[in-house]
């Protein structure tokens, strides 16, 4: 039978033929090298009717099969490993809760410490859950924007990006009016961009470029990582003990502080370069990240230009982004057709003013105060 083989090295997932043989999975690609992964390091998360399989051995590959293939192929072996996964889950949670319950000082400084390997351990569905509270709570504070036919576009965009990724989720791309350039994604998949991005947005490879990365962000698990680091403790209690300590109410909070969830420098630079490789995967071009990085930096040191500022702010690292994306970036496709582009810009009257209409429009809203600090997924600190 066949699954798709992600060797967590190449953006593009291979089919391979699977077998069970002599207590472990042996696959290859047609005139490619078989690989064995034996039945002891086997670990296996099923998510609908798929079964994500992974090995100790080699713990960024991914082997996925449809439920239903990897239950006949395993049998009994399958069961065994199903078991072994749920009491190695029992013991993490376990020796979590006994840590948080034991050691004050992990209260402060552990979750924050181990939110990497939590956001891994976060159960798909759980963030599902959250993610749709965050987006109603988004919805709330940025209103959608009306064209329909350029959300459409956008929609499709993340389609195809999140196509050449490995990750569970929907991808679900929108634009929305708020008064600072930025894109942010959020759990469970959705990725809101902004209106005044999409404004500064020269040609529509550098829109592309924006989403890939939020779309690498959401396929790493980064998201959750900041959501752990913001909810902590009450996130991991209700995880544990299955509800009460109103981290529930915490995350409804902090979805209006969406924009504040920050990852670190090793985190954006894994978006920026996973995003480029998910364009090329999709044969488009990666070209336009860092031009828009760039022009970013630029416009952001005038410090009257309030939505260019914002960016920066939350952006530390735009220059040396740049010019690392220049480095690895390959042409390509254009992201989208010239009617394509066309729609996305009308759906937030991006088309509608002129330079000037817009740089009094960022004045207005800034007034005499300093810019809002709105972080955001593309750069973080």
């Amino acid at each position: 039978m066949q699954g798709r083989f992600h060797d967590g090295l190449s953006a593009r997932p291979s089919t391979v033929e699977v077998a069970w043989i002599d207590d472990g999975l042996r696959f290859a690609a047609e005139g490619g090298q078989a690989r064995f992964w034996p039945q002891a390091g086997l670990k296996v998360l099923r998510e609908g009717d798929q079964a994500r399989l992974s090995h100790t051995s080699d713990p960024d590959a991914r082997l996925v099969l449809t439920e239903a293939d990897w239950l006949a192929l395993g049998g009994s072996a399958a069961v065994a490993v199903e078991k072994r996964g749920r009491v190695r889950e029992f013991r993490l949670v376990a020796g979590l809760a006994a840590a948080g319950l034991s050691v004050t000082a992990f209260v402060f400084w552990g979750v924050p410490l181990f939110a990497g390997p939590l956001a891994r351990a976060t159960p798909i569905q759980m963030e599902k859950d959250m993610g749709r509270s965050f987006d109603a709570q988004m919805g709330a504070m940025f209103r959608r924007c009306e064209g329909e036919a350029g959300q459409g576009v956008l929609d499709e965009l993340g389609t195809r990006l999140s196509m050449q990724s490995d990750t569970p989720f929907d991808v679900r791309v929108r634009a929305v009016q708020a008064p600072f350039v930025n894109a942010f994604a959020l759990p469970g998949g959705a990725v809101l961009v902004t209106d005044d991005l999409i404004r500064e947005a020269e040609t529509p490879d550098e829109l592309a470029a924006v989403v890939a990365h939020e779309v690498a962000h959401i396929e790493k698990r980064h998201v959750m990582q900041a959501v752990w680091r913001s909810l902590g403790v009450g996130l991991l209690l209700d995880a544990v003990v299955g509800g009460g300590t109103g981290a529930g109410q915490q995350a409804v909070l902090l979805a209006g502080q969406a924009t504040d969830l920050r990852y670190g420098r090793e985190a954006e630079l894994e978006a920026d370069e996973r995003g480029q490789a998910l364009l090329t995967a999709a044969g488009m071009s990666s070209q336009g990240m860092a031009p828009f990085f760039a022009r970013m930096h630029g416009e952001g040191e005038d410090k009257r230009l309030a939505t260019a500022a914002e960016f920066v702010s939350t952006h530390p690292d735009s220059a040396r982004r740049a010019q690392r994306a220049r480095a690895y970036e390959k042409a390509g496709a254009p992201a989208l057709t010239s009617s394509e582009w066309a729609a996305v810009r009308a759906s937030c009257g991006a088309g509608s003013k002129d330079a000037v209409t817009r740089l009094k429009d960022r004045l207005r809203r800034r007034g005499d105060k300093t810019p809002v600090d709105q972080g955001d997924q593309v750069g973080q600190d």
